[in-house]
């Protein structure tokens, strides 16, 4: 009996031991004041409850409130330093360029992926991804592409007299990619690539153990099925001497004459990681632009009547946008803006820290994780009443900035998202052929996010009867 006390005893310090290191972690110097929790879970389960998208998150506020603008804590089995001082996030960005993900969102992507390996390897990765998502890549490759999805996709929801705005706008893009990236493809392993979205579980940030029934599980498994298709496709337009999409060309042509080439391995695994990205981003972010535009009365009879007249001043009502159509969107630019601005109330920093940085007295140590948040975005000096939904704030600014110290929607630094304009791009033409009928969205709709964007009621929009506007007739 003395002898299981006594191994009690050792098993219980030996835990207080580990709870004890956990709760206060070696450095060099003072770490920023916080709570890191016990070990493993720390603080992850406050951190993810769903939150109104137009506020941060309980947790970060409260601590903020508690410990300052800088403050640490545990998230997801690592150690994280959360900040809301915009010069220090920018600093961070600069001079660090490792990707600050979990161990689960590292399994999705992948050990090999260009996208979080080394410096050079991700900016090889860019490099590439320019060609395509540019400025000249979009309006010679894409525009039209995008336009014709958009018009087909409309069409077929006012038909049904509804449509779901986060679905419909994965399609355009899923398919719009798979075309400029693939080629032409087998019907049912272009529908088979469409429809393996649907294995993957809204929520990527999470812990990262990976057995059957987890998140983390059903992710690894859609990977695999995803990564088989794209290698299958592949291997047999190699083989059979069929035509790439444009992207597969730039890639391979890429590969020519390289030392450093490009395998058709690391290939596929960046194909795979660009259609995950984009997939994740763009439709969600457009669903709630179109919840903040049906909620604001004013913003949609202006975007009305700007869409309305890039219909009439065409000859052929029915033709198709231009490049020069994109670029005299203007209000629907300001409304973008203000939507990335007001949604952005996730971390749009996210880094490993590289080495230590000095932040006054404290230090934050290599290693860890951490999120910069866009608290800048909020700041009633930077931005007149910051939490309301006003496009016309954006009338004397520059439309097509996608960062500045004010404004970092799509992070910086070296991780800056080179699918930016591809985004507003996309998200301009469906709101384009969405005001060429009458619509509404759902009263019901709301709009949360647990780090990813939420939609518990759906993020459909109705059409009226007299559902086609007259003057894009």
């Amino acid at each position: 009996m003395l002898e299981v006390y006594e191994l009690l005893i050792v098993i219980v310090s030996l835990v207080g031991l580990w709870i004890y290191q956990w709760r206060n972690p070696k450095t060099n110097g003072k770490l920023p004041p916080g709570s890191m929790g016990f070990p493993i879970v720390g603080k992850t389960l406050e951190f993810m409850k769903p939150h109104d998208v137009l506020q941060f998150p309980t947790f970060v506020k409260e601590r903020v409130h508690r410990y300052g603008p800088v403050f640490r804590t545990s998230l997801f089995g690592g150690k994280a330093i959360i900040s809301m001082d915009v010069e220090l996030n920018m600093e961070i960005a600069k001079a660090s360029h490792v990707p600050g993900i979990t161990k689960s969102i590292a399994r999705l992507f992948g050990k090999n992926n260009l996208f979080i390996q080394s410096k050079e390897s991700h900016k090889h990765a860019r490099n590439l991804t320019f060609q395509l998502l540019g400025p000249q890549g979009l309006k010679l490759r894409m525009v039209q592409d995008i336009d014709l999805l958009a018009r087909t996709y409309m069409e077929e929801g006012a038909r049904n007299g509804c449509l779901d705005v986060r679905e419909t706008s994965s399609k355009i893009l899923i398919e719009c990619l798979s075309k400029k990236v693939m080629g032409e493809m087998d019907p049912e392993a272009a529908k088979e690539l469409t429809l393996c979205w649907r294995y993957f579980p809204r929520g990527w940030f999470q812990f990262s153990w990976n057995i059957p029934g987890t998140g983390v599980y059903q992710m690894v498994k859609a990977r695999k099925r995803m990564m088989k298709l794209i290698k299958e496709t592949v291997l047999k337009k190699r083989a059979s001497g069929e035509e790439f999409g444009e992207f597969f060309k730039i890639i391979f042509g890429e590969m020519e004459g390289r030392a450093e080439s490009m395998s058709v391995e690391n290939a596929i695994e960046y194909i795979y990681t660009f259609f995950l990205i984009a997939n994740e981003t763009t439709p969600g972010i457009l669903a709630a632009t179109v919840k903040l535009i049906s909620d604001h009365p004013k913003v949609m009879q202006e975007l009305q009547r700007e869409h309305d007249g890039i219909v009439r001043d065409k000859t052929d009502k029915e033709a198709s946008l231009t490049w020069e159509d994109y670029r005299s969107m203007t209000f629907t630019m300001m409304v973008i803006n203000e939507s990335l601005r007001i949604t952005s109330t996730v971390p749009t920093v996210l880094r490993i820290t590289e080495h230590e940085f000095q932040v006054g007295d404290y230090t934050i140590p290599a290693g860890w994780i951490f999120m910069g948040y866009p608290s800048v975005h909020f700041n009633p000096e930077k931005y007149d009443d910051p939490l309301a939904f006003n496009p016309w704030r954006w009338k004397r600014e520059e439309l097509g900035s996608i960062l500045s110290k004010t404004y970092i929607p799509f992070g910086a630094g070296s991780r800056l998202c080179l699918g930016a304009e591809f985004a507003k791009l996309q998200m301009a033409i469906f709101i384009h052929h969405l005001f060429r009928y009458r619509w509404s969205m759902k009263t019901e709709t709301t709009v949360l996010r647990r780090f990813i964007l939420m939609f518990p009621s759906g993020s459909d929009v109705q059409f009226s009867q007299d559902t086609k506007v007259e003057n894009s007739c």
